[in-house]
């Protein structure tokens, strides 16, 4: 869902075209990740539904079919109106087999705009009226929808929880995921086993507690994409510009504005983020987001959230890896992630971590990084103890 929620309507989180550079030249290469619960092959970037019903059905499908060309194949299906749900069937009729639908149950469009339910019937309905605008018998990925109080899923399991246990038990459903802003909800249901992807909105304004959906601090939150790292459950990224705001100095919270590319890097660079979901309304915006491919690492750098983040994200390693290049040739950043996904429980860390060409300690403490880093972290002491934690 790339939209503010709110009980009756999805307010759209379009990207305004002056909010890009202009595109570079060549074509896009899509990167893939895997969510490691169920083994699909997803696309970085996605495509969000939020706004693709002011495109009209002609450009709509025209934008979704440009989307599949260029290597996106993971669609997330929180709209704002259901006129948009013909653009898939019609874009995508042909290569259906290829692509991932992620379906909201709760998600409530009996009066053609988004509504949020928790009725059987009435998800059952809406569920129904999806599959057939969407020319499809199957739904990959079918959400528990939009939980960030207890109380909502208290409703949700006393009724449609069994519509979608339902569907998966008859194959509509091949996997079970969930979208909230809460990482205590997340947790929770992570508990029970149930998700196989969690929909999660993921930005530097939430993640240090700035914005309507900032739910949790900065090191719940952080432990959220560690655990879903561990256990092989992957993130998609709502919301990955909180709303817009963080693209406008006179919006953001930070009084600095950030770019697109910025952000949806930020996302992607968080533990257990398999795609990252923007909104896109047009051919147009959809070929300035893709624009993500060619642009310059110097373009995504977000270390700049360094100057002004908040006094509890100093001295911890967000993986920005503004410290490169490190004189010894170490990635810190990616030492910096293994070391922390693998005290969080990953089973599979110190693998990664004995594949890299480089370890901790072959740290020369020269201080590079020490001087380099926004956030204050004294990373040359740190890869001292992570020398010590694997060894090498």
């Amino acid at each position: 869902m790339t939209g503010k929620r709110r009980r009756g309507k999805i307010y759209a989180e379009h990207i305004p075209s002056a909010a890009y550079g202009k595109r570079a030249e060549g074509k896009e290469r899509m990167e893939y990740r895997i969510n490691r619960k169920t083994g699909n092959r997803i696309g970085v970037i996605g495509m969000g539904a939020s706004s693709l019903h002011e495109a009209g059905e002609k450009e709509g499908a025209e934008t979704v079919a440009l989307a599949y060309e260029r290597g996106v194949n993971y669609f997330d299906l929180a709209a704002s109106e259901s006129s948009c749900f013909p653009c898939y069937g019609r874009a995508l009729a042909g290569v259906r087999q290829n692509v991932f639908f992620q379906l909201h149950f709760g998600a409530d469009y009996s009066d053609g705009e988004y509504g949020w339910t928790t009725e059987r019937g009435r998800i059952e309905r809406s569920v129904e009226a999806q599959l057939k605008a969407l020319g499809t018998d199957y739904i990959d990925y079918g959400f528990i929808h939009c939980i960030d109080e207890p109380e909502d899923w208290d409703k949700y399991r006393a009724g449609a929880l069994g519509t979608l246990e339902e569907y998966r038990a008859s194959g509509i459903v091949r996997h079970i995921g969930l979208s909230t802003h809460s990482p205590a909800i997340a947790n929770r249901l992570l508990d029970t086993g149930l998700p196989d992807i969690v929909m999660f909105s993921i930005n530097p304004a939430y993640d240090y507690r700035q914005g309507e959906f900032a739910i949790g601090g900065t090191d719940e939150r952080e432990a959220l994409y560690r655990r879903c790292e561990a256990e092989g459950v992957g993130l998609t990224v709502m919301k990955p510009f909180s709303g817009e705001q963080l693209l406008d100095a006179r919006t953001s919270p930070f009084g600095k504005a950030l770019t697109e590319y910025q952000c949806i890097k930020y996302a992607l660079d968080k533990p257990g983020v398999i795609t990252v979901l923007p909104g896109v309304r047009s051919r147009a915006d959809l070929e300035r987001v893709l624009g993500y491919f060619d642009a310059k690492d110097e373009e995504k750098d977000w270390s700049v959230i360094g100057t002004f983040a908040p006094a509890d994200a100093a001295g911890k390693c967000v993986y920005c890896n503004h410290c490169k290049p490190c004189p010894a040739g170490l990635d810190i950043g990616m030492i910096n992630k293994y070391h922390d996904l693998a005290r969080a429980g990953d089973k599979l860390a110190a693998d990664h971590y004995a594949k890299l060409s480089r370890h901790a300690s072959d740290c020369i403490g020269c201080g590079h990084c020490d001087k380099r880093c926004p956030f204050g972290v004294r990373q040359s002491a740190r890869m001292k103890e992570i020398a010590v934690w694997f060894g090498r």
